[in-house]
């Protein structure tokens, strides 16, 4: 063997002809035959991928024949509307209309000869459209938004109105003045809610009254929901409430006229709206009454918590939102009642097209529930398809189609491209896309004719085993569908929502809307009440499931997701759901592997401190419970803390008695004597050395204290007097005072509220490489971030630093 290794090793000079006869060296007969195997696999591998290749061209070349690429139009026009709300700062306008010029004119020269390339021009152009329908949206609200919270009297005009469920009113007033102090920048319009009024005030009226004010909430965590985002395309500029109950304001010559004949539409609608939501909580009482008015007007605030999270809980909570259940079942319900009761006259059905008429009648019904309905994104995505499928009926074309989907789409991306990156949109277009796509599978299928089904003793039989399988199936494709969208926004699943679905969907379908819709065409007579009555039997039953089903538990929180994952995740749907050949796959394909990604790498470590965006709530995130300085934090911000962090557990601060007290007459900017400061100093090395890790040990309305598991230690004030000693012991201090500096001498990081207004939301790691911080914000260039950056003082926008501080606060 050492000579035959030898033999194969060595040059052939080397070796005489007599031993290359006497060794045939196995490993030279069996080399033909491996090279063969091996050149075999190298042909098959190119000719599979040729194979594949060709395959794919086909399928794509399918794809383009039935117009599926027009499909993908509304994708690049949101993305582009997303990319520019998304980016850093405004994009240029006139780079913009160059741009789309540009890409334009290169799909008109590309022509037909060249289709992928054209396809691709005109794609492009698509998102430098979308970036320009934001820009003009942005535009065209110019919202103002409050610069910071302040107490003030305010006067407005009732523009509309909102009860809920602890007897309090809700109220959007147009901003008429402001006055002790007068704002110098006051926003146009705001929310403001009212308690201690024996009747609510009417649209139109006007109101003043003492009233704390506060902006538009920032993200609660760094990539969180930013509400002031919502809040300036609504034009909403602040939010607040009244102290005791405002006052109507008695002008001799009437309340001002609105501006302009829209304005006094929407005013006579809103009123109309109101009256109606009135109308039925006066028929029925508490969250019955409360559920069938959210049905009709989209009012949900008077539904009590507990019905509301119930319904949450149980999957039932789009019910509530008017969307495409509602529409499709009033809808459907007017066009075949119509329909049949024009049948019952011979001439009519003989001479006239009453499928037509009642498409028409149908349209003219989802119109007018679209009008009292709030105008909802949901509600708008939901009418646009509805008008869409009836005016099909017109042409006698298919009502059902992916097509009308993606026309109503484009609609609402043109008009409110800023919907395109809230829940609302996303959820109701993602079940809606899913629901066409399945049907369209369903309707292609090859049906095999079951002659056992055509026994007349059956058939009763098949057709409820069918609705209820339709049911099924439409609650498993809506809820698969919507389950990324509900993880990336609201970080949590509802894992019984199939069966709470399947009890509820006959009630809504043959007693709720059958009933609501009879009741809302005798409104007007005053016949209405023995309707409603039995709308309120059946919502009592869906109530009724809805708390027994929240009762199984089911609530799966998933915290935040990958900013990757959702993108990547996105576009598998999209191509899962808008394609028919099996390209469609790649989708399927493509959500896999992300999901399979994404189980399997280590995500971002949670971070070792949170900061609300004004200072007043802190955090110290721990394995599995939160500990927080407030003993009942508030629920806005601490609720989205523990969903988006998986925290359920909340530790309360252990409240110290001592000599640390407040000041007299507790004035946050009071300075402390020498002494004071000592003590309050050797109060909080006590109480960082003795107390919990990751707990804080806190003085009443003065100071807390905490010390982390690795040791650093954070200190919380809430009186400005304590913030040398703070310095001095702790590594990371937080006030909510907004002081002119930023920083400590002694080396001790500063957050105060005038640093937080800008930066919003705060977290903090403390890694191998030092303390990593992430902000909400990183400059506030966009408008509806533009507020934090405005000093009222100057009364100007600036970025100024602020001077730095001692250790005693001076």
């Amino acid at each position: 063997m050492q000579e035959l290794t030898t033999v194969e090793l060595r040059p052939q000079a080397d070796v005489g002809l007599a031993d290359s006869a006497d060794f045939p060296a196995p490993a030279a007969v069996m080399r033909p035959a491996r090279t063969q195997s091996a050149m075999s696999v190298r042909h098959r591998l190119p000719a599979a991928m040729a194979q594949s290749l060709r395959a794919g061209g086909r399928m794509l070349s399918e794809e383009v024949d039935h117009g599926r690429l027009l499909l993908f139009s509304p994708v690049f026009l949101g993305a582009g509307a997303a990319f520019w709300f998304l980016a850093a700062t405004d994009v240029p306008l006139v780079p913009s209309l160059l741009c789309l010029s540009v890409l334009m004119l290169a799909g008109l020269v590309a022509g037909r000869s060249r289709p992928a390339l054209r396809a691709m021009f005109l794609a492009l152009a698509l998102v430098a459209c979308g970036m320009l329908c934001a820009q003009f949206e942005s535009w065209r609200a110019s919202t103002v938004i409050l610069d910071s919270s302040v107490t003030t009297t305010v006067t407005g005009r009732v523009e509309r109105r909102e009860g809920d469920d602890r007897g309090r009113w809700r109220y959007i007033l147009a901003v008429t003045g402001t006055e002790a102090p007068e704002v110098k920048r006051p926003p146009r319009r705001i929310t403001v809610i009212a308690r201690g009024a024996d009747m609510p005030f009417e649209i139109g009226d006007i109101i003043t009254g003492r009233a704390r004010l506060t902006p538009p909430a920032g993200p609660a965590l760094p990539g969180l929901n930013d509400f002031s985002f919502g809040a300036y395309f609504d034009g909403i500029g602040a939010n607040g409430f009244f102290y005791g109950a405002p006052e109507k304001v008695d002008l001799q010559a009437g309340p001002p006229a609105v501006t302009s004949t829209s304005d006094a539409l929407l005013e006579w609608l809103y009123r109309l709206r109101s009256g109606i939501g009135d109308r039925i909580r006066s028929i029925l009482p508490g969250d019955t009454g409360a559920f069938a008015a959210a049905l009709v007007t989209d009012e949900r605030r008077a539904i009590s918590k507990e019905t509301t999270e119930a319904l949450r809980q149980s999957g039932l909570a789009h019910i509530v939102a008017i969307s495409g259940l509602n529409m499709a079942l009033s809808a459907g319900i007017f066009f075949v009642g119509f329909r049949m009761l024009l049948s019952l006259f011979p001439g009519v059905a003989q001479a006239y097209p009453t499928k037509k008429i009642a498409a028409a009648g149908a349209l003219i019904a989802v119109t007018a529930y679209f009008l009292i309905s709030g105008f909802g994104v949901s509600a708008e995505r939901a009418f646009i398809m509805m008008a869409i499928m009836l005016i099909a009926v017109f042409f006698d074309r298919p009502s059902i189609s992916l097509r009308n989907v993606v026309l109503s789409a484009l609609v609402i991306i043109a008009i409110s491209p800023s919907e395109v990156l809230g829940p609302s949109f996303q959820m109701s277009f993602a079940a809606t896309l899913a629901l066409v796509s399945g049907y369209q599978l369903w309707k292609d299928r090859r049906i095999r004719e079951n002659p056992l089904l055509k026994l007349p003793v059956l058939r009763p039989v098949a057709a409820v085993a069918g609705f209820f399988g339709g049911v099924f199936l439409t609650s498993l494709i809506g809820g698969f569908s919507t389950a990324l969208f509900s993880i990336e926004h609201f970080h949590r699943l509802t894992a019984y929502g199939l069966p709470a679905n399947l009890a509820t969907m006959p009630i809504i379908s043959f007693i709720v809307m059958p009933a609501g819709l009879l009741a809302m065409l005798l409104m007007p007579f005053g016949l209405d009440a023995p309707l409603w009555t039995v709308v309120g039997f059946g919502l009592d039953l869906v109530i009724a499931v809805a708390k027994t089903v929240s009762g199984w538990g089911g609530d799966i929180g998933f915290g935040r997701l990958p900013g990757w994952y959702f993108v990547v995740a996105v576009a598998g749907f999209l191509l899962l759901t808008l394609l028919r050949t099996r390209l469609r796959h790649a989708g399927t394909s493509i959500l896999a592997v992300a999901t399979l990604i994404l189980l399997v790498l280590p995500g971002s470590p949670p971070p070792d401190l949170v900061i609300s965006e004004d200072g007043g709530l802190v955090g110290l995130v721990a394995a599995t419970a939160m500990a927080s300085n407030r003993e009942n934090p508030p629920d806005f911000i601490f609720d989205q803390w523990q969903r988006a962090l998986v925290l359920p557990t909340h530790h309360p601060p252990k409240m110290l008695d001592g000599p640390a007290i407040p000041p007299q007459g507790e004035d946050r900017r009071v300075k402390l004597s020498r002494d004071q400061q000592n003590e309050a100093r050797t109060a909080m090395v006590a109480a960082a050395a003795g107390g919990e890790a990751n707990r804080f040990s806190c003085v009443k309305k003065a100071w807390c204290i905490a010390r982390l598991g690795n040791g650093h230690v954070v200190a919380v004030i809430d009186n400005a007097a304590y913030l040398g000693p703070a310095c001095e012991v702790g590594e990371i201090v937080v006030t909510s005072v907004r002081l002119r500096f930023d920083r400590c001498r002694s080396g001790a990081i500063l957050f105060t509220g005038e640093t937080l207004r800008r930066t919003g939301s705060v977290e903090l790691r403390f890694a191998q490489t030092g303390l990593e911080i992430a902000t909400a914000f990183d400059a506030l260039s966009r408008p509806w971030m533009r507020h934090r950056a405005y000093d009222w003082r100057k009364d100007s926008f600036t970025e100024a630093a602020r001077s730095a501080v001692s250790d005693n606060g001076e």
